[in-house]
């Protein structure tokens, strides 16, 4: 794929570049390589030990190299004081954590949800009325759909990436479904290669000005989760708004990942989950960003006599309501009458766990000492090292590629590495009795995921010596041979 792009490190010599040295000299120069100390990383006897709980003994005490961020990120070491606060709360105070304030502790569990709102909202680019931590990835999408997606004859087709995660394809096929629309009103984005999964902005753009006349939503990955491309964004919200179209985000790999500017950029609206680069642990709570655009609550302007305030029936956005978006100052007074609250609080069902937001803050906290413009930088300069080290496999063929996007600009912390047929599992038998953990997609991907929080450059030194090194062994087992990169060279 075209890029003027010239990776930092690609200058160096061989001998420089590979060495312990050099890794460690980067991350001694580095100010923000003092967040790792934020987390816990597990240890080689940790990951192979088959009792519940870290290993009980000093054998292989050593650090594992975990680059699985874009899967489970690593749990922050004030996790564990957060959750006990909750506990403490819930077992000295019972209903009463949910209202009283305490000293030394977190707000009560009422407005948690509210204490969340300033330091996400900086993490996607929003405003703090524009976003909310509730739900989880695929309950927000839906709860999203329901109200944006409004076809009519003339507009009903739902546009998706052709390799969206299977989840959000789910989603989008039961939303018409539900709507009693034929399955064929999917339309999907598919490379136009079948060599790479990469997907130019312009046959994006294409595709979506193809079907524009009948199209009533996209929804697209913000990162996709197989090749970690980024996608432009803003381009893309741009020209659907150009056509009359609504767009939503995914932003699953996105969000911790890259910096997202969501309120400039007009995004209609977008879902995420907490787990991946937020920390916030598995399965946690997700968010969702309503733009303002679309969050206003008011009365309608007076018609005749004016009616009595309570009387009058608010104009909003229509969504899937429930009492936690109901205005906070008259929420418990049981009257059945529904205000929503403006923005995207406005789009809650229940009451949120506490237990889970006590651990997303935790980790919110852990971003509130950086910024995601420095993570980024940081983060740039993580994945240009793995790739030219990648790059760099001695004198024999290589037998991978990388299909993730060699701009920078289209890639956040993951790069994936497409294997030749057959050097999967071998591979990831080997490199993962070594204390590595990285992620798969059969049958030929492994995904590696350095998060600019706690990953160093000594992490991918390490890595790469005993990924190449599983490569050289599961290629002399195969038949003793290199064979040639698949498909050339991206």
């Amino acid at each position: 794929m075209p890029s003027s792009y010239s990776n930092p490190y690609a200058a160096i010599d061989d001998r420089d570049l590979s060495s312990e040295a050099f890794a460690r000299n980067e991350d001694d120069k580095d100010p923000l390589s003092k967040l790792r100390a934020e987390f816990v990383i597990p240890t080689k006897a940790d990951l192979h030990n088959k009792r519940y709980g870290p290993a009980s003994s000093n054998h292989d005490s050593e650090e594992s190299i975990y680059l699985c961020g874009n899967s489970l990120g690593l749990q922050p070491r004030r996790t564990r004081e957060y959750v006990n606060r909750y506990l403490d709360t819930w077992a000295s105070k019972g209903v009463f954590g949910h209202f009283k304030p305490l000293e030394g502790g977190h707000p009560p569990w009422l407005d948690l949800d509210d204490a969340l709102k300033q330091q996400t909202a900086q993490i996607v680019g929003a405003l703090p009325t524009e976003v909310v931590v509730m739900e989880t990835l695929t309950a927000n999408l839906h709860l999203l759909m329901s109200s944006f997606y409004k076809p009519t004859p003339d507009r009903y087709k739902i546009i998706i990436e052709g390799k969206a995660f299977p989840s959000d394809h789910y989603a989008a096929q039961s939303q018409l479904e539900h709507h009693n629309i034929p399955s064929s009103a999917l339309v999907t984005i598919s490379p136009p290669s079948s060599d790479s999964p990469y997907l130019t902005t312009e046959h994006i753009l294409s595709v979506i000005s193809q079907h524009h006349a009948s199209t009533a939503l996209v929804l697209l990955p913000g990162i996709q989760f197989y090749s970690g491309q980024f996608f432009d964004i803003e381009l893309i919200t741009r020209h659907c708004h150009g056509l009359g179209i609504i767009v939503g985000w995914d932003l699953a790999h996105a969000v911790g990942n890259v910096p997202l500017k969501l309120h400039d950029w007009n995004v209609d609206f977008a879902a995420w989950c907490n787990y991946k680069y937020m920390n916030g642990g598995p399965g946690v709570i997700g968010g969702l960003f309503v733009h303002d655009n679309h969050g206003r609550v008011e009365k309608p302007k007076a018609d005749g006599d004016a009616q009595h305030d309570n009387d009058t029936q608010l104009v909003y956005r229509p969504r899937l309501s429930g009492w936690w978006g109901s205005d906070k100052s008259s929420r418990f007074r049981m009257e059945n009458r529904f205000v929503p609250i403006p923005g995207a609080s406005g789009f809650q069902l229940s009451n949120p766990s506490a237990l889970d937001m006590s651990s997303v803050l935790a980790s919110l906290d852990v971003f509130s000492l950086t910024s995601m413009d420095a993570l980024r930088a940081r983060s740039l300069r993580l994945t240009a090292y793995l790739e030219q080290r990648l790059l760099r496999y001695g004198n024999k063929a290589s037998p991978y590629k990388i299909i993730t996007p060699a701009n920078p600009a289209e890639r956040g912390a993951q790069l994936s590495i497409l294997l030749n047929p057959g050097l999967l599992d071998p591979v990831l038998e080997y490199i993962e009795q070594r204390g590595v953990v990285v992620d798969e997609r059969k049958p030929n991907v492994l995904r590696v995921a350095p998060a600019p929080l706690y990953n160093s450059f000594w992490d991918i030194h390490r890595f790469v010596v005993i990924f190449q090194e599983g490569c050289r062994q599961a290629v002399i087992n195969q038949g003793g041979r290199h064979p040639k990169t698949p498909n050339g060279a991206v």
